[in-house]
């Protein structure tokens, strides 16, 4: 596929299935639950949420993980603006997103905002409470020149043997370079040259019980 073009996909129920993968973009068991437990718990949120807290993401996918973070904002009742930057190389369909999420609707009217602003072809949206920024394009080309730095980090690509391109070393060693002292990253893969690519990029890394079927994940924190 090309940077910038829709996936092609197949559908378990409101499962969306990357055929270019051929890797589901959520668990087919509980999809918020597990962004609930890789990405927030991961990252010790919403416990670590301030003003101006700045979350950084690989692959936005279906937009869920925004979805939850957004629902955990929000309760949190903490004042001032979520910064929220995405780097997709390929970016669903907005109706496929929509798709999906419906199978959340505890969660998905949160971003209907931004679904909104996608469908209409922005990459960017301001709330009083929320910056969105999406970035289309190979992450190992946008991620080194973006100006921004993360408190944490969603690490979401593909299973790391069917998207390795998400999982170079250089790329991880680009997360660490973008993230505030004491930041964090999780990612639901526990594999080894995940873990090495990490600590490599200056991250104090452990292996933590993951979601579901997944015995293992992933958590860092940059010291």
């Amino acid at each position: 596929m090309t940077a910038g073009q829709s996936p092609e996909l197949s559908w378990r129920g409101d499962l969306p299935i990357a055929e270019a993968f051929d890797d589901p973009y959520f668990s087919i068991h509980d999809g918020l639950a597990e962004t609930r437990h890789v990405f927030l718990a991961g990252n010790g949120l919403p416990e670590r949420f301030g003003p101006g807290f700045r979350v950084a993401e690989l692959g936005f996918g279906t937009g869920l993980n925004l979805c939850a973070l957004m629902a955990a904002w929000r309760g949190s009742g903490v004042d001032g603006v979520l910064h929220f930057t995405t780097f997709e190389a390929f970016p669903m369909r907005v109706e496929d997103m929509e798709r999906a999420l419906s199978a959340f609707p505890e969660v998905a009217s949160e971003t209907a905002p931004v679904l909104a602003a996608l469908a209409a072809g922005a990459t960017r949206m301001r709330l009083p409470w929320l910056d969105f920024r999406m970035v289309v394009g190979d992450a190992r080309e946008m991620l080194p020149g973006w100006d921004g730095v993360a408190d944490a980090w969603f690490l979401d690509g593909f299973a790391p043997e069917r998207n390795p391109e998400l999982w170079e070393p250089s790329l991880l060693a680009e997360v660490g370079a973008h993230t505030a002292l004491g930041g964090t990253a999780a990612t639901y893969s526990a594999a080894g040259a995940v873990r090495r690519g990490l600590a490599d990029a200056g991250f104090d890394v452990e292996r933590v019980p993951g979601f579901g079927r997944k015995r293992h994940m992933t958590v860092a924190r940059k010291g």
